[in-house]
């Protein structure tokens, strides 16, 4: 078995891995369930190489994400699912249908306009969909309603925006960010209520209220809140190295120097940055 630039030669391997009595005893061993992780995992990492415009980083990252959908694709069609053509047909058909202006009859649009379009064809979809699992017998799905289409297992972050854009649509949304500002105040006195009464489950609950409003904030100021809290954790870090590093130039370890001096140095590496934050 050679490597290949088919795509061919990857489902061989994957096959080949997943064949019974010949194959890998990890990978046979596996389901949908216990691989499901590793795809949410290789894509984060697929975004790291990104953010560190890693390309050489980026090609394996990429090579690892589809190696996710190969072994699914492979799982299922050991149960007579589907197979990775059908994987392939699946968005294939899908990503034409939602460019009309480009394969279809329908003129170029703007952004905004395709954006409708891209509405009104998944909305299409999702009743299609729903008809398809109750022509196969399958359940009905347990989330239901207008936003039960955001997937649960999204990071957090990222789910409360997704949930915040898609109720704006239909109207419920703040209409200036200064009161989303506000709401963040009221939401940290809350906060600082429930540490005076030492209930500190219903203080976690109010830091839930926190983040789910900064979140709101920086859709409203149109940050990738994402982005800038993937930032701010790279900040941290290098800050803090600094700190480490300055401490063993001194002879000292982390854990020997006081907050004070941490402090110190905290505010130096900050100073050489240049940074106000």
């Amino acid at each position: 078995m050679k490597p290949s630039r088919d795509i061919e030669r990857l489902l061989e391997i994957m096959a080949a891995l997943r064949t019974p009595e010949t194959g890998c005893a990890w990978d046979l061993a596996q389901d949908f369930r216990t691989i499901a992780p590793y795809a949410i995992e290789e894509a984060c990492e697929v975004v790291d190489a990104i953010e560190r415009a890693d390309y050489v980083d980026l090609r394996d990252e990429l090579g690892d994400l589809l190696l996710q959908v190969v072994f699914h694709a492979q799982m299922a069609r050991e149960r007579d699912l589907f197979d990775f053509g059908g994987v392939v047909e699946a968005v294939t058909t899908k990503m034409i249908r939602r460019h009309p202006h480009v394969f279809g009859e329908r003129e170029q649009r703007t952004p905004e306009a395709v954006e409708g379009v891209w509405a009104e064809i998944k909305a299409q979809e999702k009743a299609e969909k729903a008809a398809a699992r109750r022509a196969s017998g399958l359940p009905e799905q347990a989330r239901q309603g207008y936003l039960a289409d955001i997937p649960a297992v999204l990071p957090a972050l990222t789910r409360a925006i997704k949930l915040q854009e898609k109720a704006s649509k239909v109207g419920f949304d703040w209409n200036d960010a200064r009161l989303v500002l506000a709401k963040i105040r009221e939401e940290c006195d809350e906060v600082e209520e429930a540490l005076d009464r030492g209930d500190m489950a219903h203080v976690a609950h109010e830091i839930g209220d926190v983040l789910f409003a900064v979140a709101n904030l920086a859709r409203h100021a149109r940050a990738d809140a994402e982005q800038a809290l993937r930032a701010c954790n790279a900040k941290f870090e290098r800050r803090f190295h600094f700190i480490e590093r300055e401490l063993k130039r001194q002879g000292k370890k982390l854990g020997e120097a006081s907050l004070a001096e941490m402090d110190a140095l905290w505010d130096e590496a900050k100073a050489q940055e240049g940074a106000d934050g």
